[in-house]
């Protein structure tokens, strides 16, 4: 997977989790809340994951 793509799907899953977090606030639904969470931190994770990739390709390439 490409960079672009794990910044994309980091993003999408950052706007989903924090659209769960609300809902889960909003109905008093601590599952949906906790799991929005988690879904957030994972979105984080993959767009590290591509910051990671373009910095070790950026590194490549001058070398």
């Amino acid at each position: 997977m490409s960079s672009a793509e794990d910044k994309i799907k980091g993003n999408t899953n950052e706007a989903v989790g924090k659209i769960k977090q609300g809902v889960g606030e909003a109905t008093g639904n601590g599952s949906m809340k906790r799991e929005g969470q988690r879904q957030e931190v994972k979105g984080d994770a993959q767009q590290l994951k591509g910051d990671v990739k373009d910095t070790v390709k950026d590194r490549v390439d001058r070398a």
